[in-house]
């Protein structure tokens, strides 16, 4: 499931660098979320950053773009193959059950 950002956006700046794959811009008027580049933090942390960190918690499920969670880990993987097997690296070599940081985005 990629995420979206509503019209109840404050333009607060704080969800766009927090997005590990660069899915998150200014749109015209608010905020908005492309939906090919978001995993949900899928393969890089354990909760989606932007929805964390959203101030108006304004960054629901985009009910046009149901994934499972395995459609999200393969976009990922196609997006920062190296950020996500650093941060799957990371989670076995702590004992976690789930990325819980990942390495800095690849170019």
């Amino acid at each position: 499931m990629a995420l979206l950002i509503t019209d109840e956006c404050i333009n607060c700046d704080v969800c766009e660098s927090a997005c590990p794959n660069q899915a998150i811009s200014m749109g015209p008027e608010f905020y908005r979320i492309d939906p090919d580049r978001c995993t949900e933090c899928i393969g890089h942390f354990d909760e989606p950053q932007c929805v964390m960190l959203c101030p108006v918690a304004c960054i629901p499920v985009n009910p046009e773009r149901i994934e499972t969670r395995e459609q999200l880990m393969a976009k990922a993987l196609r997006l920062q193959p190296q950020a996500v097997v650093d941060a799957c690296a990371a989670t076995a070599a702590s004992g976690s059950g789930a990325p819980a940081s990942a390495a800095a985005p690849s170019a």
